[in-house]
């Protein structure tokens, strides 16, 4: 290994004489011979090296620099045959990064990352064995690039990102473009969208080199346009470059209203679209009503400049005429907006406002004055025809009546009370009428009867005519000692001062003293208690305002009067299953009129289901029975019909129709229930019998030792009792068969509207009234023989059957409750006003199964479809109870 070793320091010493000797003969011989390279730092570069006989005549492969004599690189192909040929590489030169490649054609030396010191003249040798050296000599030259070029703008500052601006029309683009370092001295150019505008640079301080570019007055159409600063100093690798897009804000080009209608409906929704097109970015839109600017807009961006906002508005009838402005703007953009107007033609019903004649005095307008009122009216369309009203009754041209339509005016000639009252006018166009607001007019007048204002006679209203007869009275009846309140309703502008009754009995006309009736405002109450019969009559009473005073007094005739008799001989002339006709007879309607009534009672538990009413006669047709028997059936309940009278002083006897029922009630279900109301008051039952069995021993201790004395009395108080019950029994049964005799309807007691307990309970504290009447008698009165001035009441019971009456209510919680439970049918008592009966009826609810009744084919019933709950047994009465309790509505002869 030492002689190899040796050998090969011998061998190298021996190529670099022959080296140095041939280097300076082939210098002098290949001079000129220099091939340019230029290579690129960082990148790699080839040195050619062909080789044009055989490898095998190849004998070593030599590279040199400049004029060293020590190879750098070198391939020994000595020893081809055995191994491949040896590659060094000096390592303080190229070491890794360089590489001879042989097999290539041309064989070249490949240097990979090339620095700036490789730059020089390279020198390739190749030693062949027969034939004569090759050299072949390269200057290499290392190109540095210049660094990535920086642009700046006007003001020195770098641009960040890759947009240019944003500028706006008109303005300047000044942009600098500034390149460091390269070797060459690198080229820095600017391009507009790949076209060169400007090469001219200049070199600044050291190796830094700068192209100032100045691009003025840029319009719409260089949006988006490229900016391109380019440097270079070889075409070895591709230009260094820095590229900006321009970015611009532009003013929108367009606007316009799309498709606005010709008309618009006031108060009607619409939707108006504005369009606007070419801003950037997008546009945006307002609208403007006037200088009042619209805020209910929904904004829509169709593409990239196009930009659409939709208005939605109720135009009022204020907007008739005005101008609806749509704005586009673009906000970065100073200054600069477009705009469009659009007039609206706004249609609308009139307005209408109705004013009193501004040269009358509203106050100080009385009875023969004239008075005009003016109708204004706005509309769009023009109004067609004015129409005027007086409390809102449409007034026509009547000359006759002095009523005169001129224009938009009214005139009234000689107003009149009656002028009086609220007026309006309307107006009709083509979208249809408007009535004004109500005008008052106020005619001051002389008091007049409040009866006569409403429907009375023109002449007097309800007084006295000149001969003396009472055309309009107000009837009123009145019993002997009854205090009686008599209003005196009078109408008057202004209020009354004052009020004068005056009594008229065909004997005598007399004042009635001031401290017998009061006055307030329009109205004077008398009360008046008639004692004799000189003190039925006809009372008049007079008021007196500031106009003056009235004309014809108020008039009310006071009459003897009662409640009416129950109504006889009820029959039914006509009855199917479906319908019943009922027809009874009037009786005395107590010297006023009188109203006939007939209700539905439930046997069960009492409840009235139904009324009905007539005015003229006691004359009833119910139809539909089938449904309403049907229905009772399946609550196992029925109905009885009771009809009586009603006048101003009250209600009659009710007569109960014999042989009509609705409904059936089965016999087995009202046992369980009698069974069950047992069961519930046995210990009630129980505790009482305890009680007095109690009470009974303790009495008994007491009295034992005169126990027969008073056996004695109780015997003698027996008889005479027994005396007693008996002639009331003959008496009650020889009234009964009298009674049958003239009708076969029953008379229902007062009582039969609170149950079978409360009947029993009314009863008994009518009989122990009736003994304390007794007792105050006079002790030479005879019990035997009747008052001769007194005529007893003809009715009694017919019947004994157990009735269940319609329970009274209490307070108003209770009567909603019953209410409820039956059906919603509740009953109102009689009102009296004015001499007119007003009947409340029960309202009845709407249901889907509800049955209907009609009286001469109205409705006047519903029947409701909600089950009663069960009542307890009937009780039976007392028929001395009931005798006693008739005998206490004697009637004086008198009054008969």
């Amino acid at each position: 290994m030492k002689t190899d070793g040796f050998v090969r320091v011998l061998w190298w010493k021996l190529v670099l004489i022959i080296n140095l000797i041939d280097g300076k003969s082939m210098h002098e011989k290949d001079k000129h011979d220099v091939f340019s390279v230029e290579g690129v730092e960082g990148r790699s570069v080839e040195l050619h090296c062909p080789i044009t006989v055989p490898l095998s005549q190849v004998y070593m492969v030599l590279w040199f620099k400049d004029n060293a004599g020590i190879p750098l690189y070198s391939v020994d192909v000595r020893d081809k045959i055995s191994r491949q040929p040896a590659h060094w590489s000096a390592p303080e030169v190229f070491g890794s990064r360089a590489k001879f490649n042989i097999d290539k054609s041309p064989a070249s030396l490949l240097i990979k990352n090339l620095k700036r010191h490789d730059q020089g003249v390279y020198r390739c040798r190749i030693d062949f064995r027969t034939i004569q050296t090759q050299t072949y000599r390269y200057n290499l030259s290392v190109i540095v690039l210049p660094e990535q070029p920086v642009v700046l703008d006007r003001w020195g500052r770098h641009l960040n990102g890759t947009k240019l601006g944003p500028k706006e029309e008109g303005d300047d683009v000044v942009i600098t473009c500034r390149v460091s370092g390269g070797r060459p001295q690198p080229e820095v150019r600017w391009l507009i969208n790949g076209v060169i505008v400007d090469d001219q640079y200049e070199q600044n301080s050291g190796d830094v080199i700068e192209n100032r570019l100045l691009w003025p007055t840029i319009q719409r159409s260089d949006l988006n346009a490229i900016f391109t600063c380019q440097t270079m100093n070889t075409k070895l690798v591709e230009p260094k470059e820095t590229s900006y897009v321009l970015d611009m804000h532009l003013k929108p080009l367009t606007i316009k209203v799309i498709n606005p209608p010709a008309t618009l409906v006031a108060d009607k929704r619409y939707e108006i679209v504005c369009q606007s097109t070419g801003s950037r970015p997008n546009a945006i839109i307002t609208w403007y009503k006037g200088k009042r600017q619209m805020r209910r807009t929904r904004d829509e961006t169709v593409d990239h400049n196009t930009t659409t906002s939709t208005l939605s508005f109720a135009p009022t009838t204020e907007d008739d005429g005005k101008t609806l402005t749509c704005r586009a703007e673009n906000p970065n953009v100073n200054g600069l907006f477009l705009e469009t107007d659009w007039k609206m033609n706004v249609v609308y019903p009139p307005m209408v406002t109705i004013q009193l004649g501004p040269t009358l005095v509203v106050d100080d307008i009385k009875e023969g004055d004239d008075v005009y009122f003016e109708c204004h009216v706005r509309a769009n369309p023009d109004w067609k025809r004015l129409q005027w009203f007086h409390n809102d009754v449409l007034l026509q041209y009547n000359g006759s009546a002095r009523i005169i339509q001129s224009g938009q005016s009214l005139v009234l000639q000689k107003v009149t009370k009656q002028s009086a009252g609220y007026y309006a006018c309307s107006a009709i166009n083509a979208e249809g009428e408007t009535v004004s607001d109500q005008q008052h007019l106020r005619v001051k007048h002389v008091p007049v009867c409040a009866t006569e204002r409403h429907g009375g006679n023109a002449a007097g209203g309800n007084g006295t005519d000149p001969s003396g007869s009472n055309r309009n009275a107000i009837l009123i009846g009145a019993s002997r000692n009854e205090n009686v309140e008599i209003p005196c309703h009078i109408f008057a502008d202004p209020p009354a001062r004052s009020f004068h009754w005056r009594f008229n009995n065909s004997a005598e006309i007399l004042p009635v003293d001031a401290h017998r009736y009061t006055s307030q405002g329009n109205i004077s109450i008398l009360n008046y208690a008639p004692v004799t019969d000189q003190d039925f009559g006809t009372l008049t009473c007079w008021a007196v305002n500031e106009v003056g005073p009235q004309s014809q007094p108020c008039t009310f005739q006071l009459v003897l009067a009662d409640l009416p008799s129950p109504v006889s001989n009820c029959s039914l002339p006509n009855r199917t299953q479906q319908f019943a006709e009922i027809q009874c007879t009037p009786g005395y309607d107590g010297g006023l009129p009188q109203v006939f009534v007939l209700e539905l009672v439930s046997k069960r538990t009492g409840t009235r289901r139904f009324n009905f009413s007539n005015k003229n006669e006691p004359f009833f047709v119910l139809d539909r029975l089938e449904k309403l028997s049907a229905l009772m059936t399946l609550e196992n309940n029925s109905l009885s019909c009771v009809v009586y009278a009603i006048n101003q002083k009250g209600r009659s006897t009710p007569v109960l129709i014999q042989d009509f029922e609705i409904g059936r009630i089965q016999p087995y279900r009202a046992v369980t229930e009698r069974r069950a109301d047992a069961i519930e008051w046995l210990p009630i039952a129980v505790g009482i019998l305890l009680t007095v069995i109690i009470l009974a021993l303790s009495i008994s201790t007491k009295t034992y030792l005169n126990r027969c004395l008073a056996a004695g009395c109780c015997c003698r108080r027996c008889c005479a009792a027994s005396a007693k019950r008996n002639d009331a029994a003959a008496s009650d049964k020889s009234e009964q068969q009298h009674q049958q005799q003239q009708t076969k309807n029953v008379l229902l007691p007062d009582e039969y509207e609170c149950g079978a307990h409360c009947l029993k309970l009314k009863n008994v504290q009518m009989l122990r009234r009736h003994s304390s009447r007794k007792k105050n008698c006079s002790k030479d009165s005879n019990d035997d023989e009747p008052e001769p001035d007194v005529i007893p009441a003809q009715f009694n019971m017919v019947s004994c059957t157990p009735l269940i009456a319609t329970p009274q209510h209490t307070d108003a919680a209770t009567r909603d409750k019953d209410a409820h439970q039956y059906g919603g049918f509740t009953s109102q008592p009689a009102t009296y006003q004015m001499g007119t009966i007003v009947d409340h009826h029960p309202t009845v609810p709407q249901q889907d199964t509800a049955l209907e009744y009609r009286t001469h084919g109205s409705i006047v019933g519903i029947l409701p479809t909600a089950r009663t709950a069960a009542a307890g047994a009937a009780a039976e009465l007392d028929i001395n109870v009931i005798k006693d309790r008739l005998l206490t509505t004697r009637v004086p002869e008198s009054c008969v």
